[in-house]
């Protein structure tokens, strides 16, 4: 199964509407997703602080800001 890790925050309603988007592609493709809020962990915070939502698989960024629809789609059919 795919994996997809969104670095979010609390108060981000940018992260809110990408994880949002990721949950609706739940009906073409089965995938894990872990949202993690950079806030809670100082290397997070420094990485991606002011580019948060940040969508990865693994080690490779899919999407920051805005979902990327093709990018995902892509990585999840591969």
């Amino acid at each position: 199964m795919r994996s997809l890790t969104l670095y979010s925050r609390a108060y981000c309603h940018l992260c809110h509407d990408m994880q949002a988007a990721v949950e609706d592609l739940r009906g073409e493709y089965e995938f894990e997703l872990r949202v993690l809020d950079i806030d809670a962990d100082p290397a997070l915070l420094a990485r991606y602080d002011e580019r948060v939502p940040v969508l990865t698989a693994g080690a490779r960024e899919l999407c920051h800001y805005f979902l990327d629809g093709p990018a995902v789609r892509a990585y999840l059919s591969s």
